[in-house]
């Protein structure tokens, strides 16, 4: 097999609330809009939200996300938290912090269920260094 491309596909409820958080909260733009599908780039890669109800879902599957986390990586994970948390006031689900395995970070909730965790990788303990490869 020789992929191409490789992206999520987010199936939600409201795909037009979902995308505008990707776009304003995130720095998404809009490639491709309908409205049961929004695929959406940045810089680096893709993400596509889609109406979970939309008959290309088999019979079954046509359910919301549940235990999807997203990393977004950022070069400050603290600015990111006072603009997202302090200043647009997306609900927090982790606080930041810093951890032994090289992130600082923080996790927010995006519309549909998704988890959004904005990690800024840092120097990782010792015992962690020596798994990185």
């Amino acid at each position: 097999m020789e992929i191409t491309s490789f992206y999520p596909v987010l199936m939600v409820d409201d795909v037009e609330e979902s995308a505008r958080f990707y776009r304003e909260e995130l720095g998404f733009e809009t490639t491709f809009e309908a409205d049961w599908y929004i695929s959406l780039r940045f810089e680096g890669g893709e993400l596509a939200i889609l109406d979970r109800r939309h008959e290309t879902i088999p019979e079954g599957f046509r359910k919301t996300v549940r235990g999807l986390l997203l990393n977004v990586e950022v070069t400050d994970a603290t600015a990111e938290y006072a603009r997202l948390i302090r200043g647009r006031g997306l609900r927090e689900l982790l606080p930041l912090c810093d951890e032994s395995f090289g992130q600082r970070h923080f996790i927010v909730e995006a519309p549909g269920g998704v988890l959004i965790d904005v990690i800024e990788e840092i120097e990782p303990s010792p015992e962690f260094a020596a798994a990185f490869a």
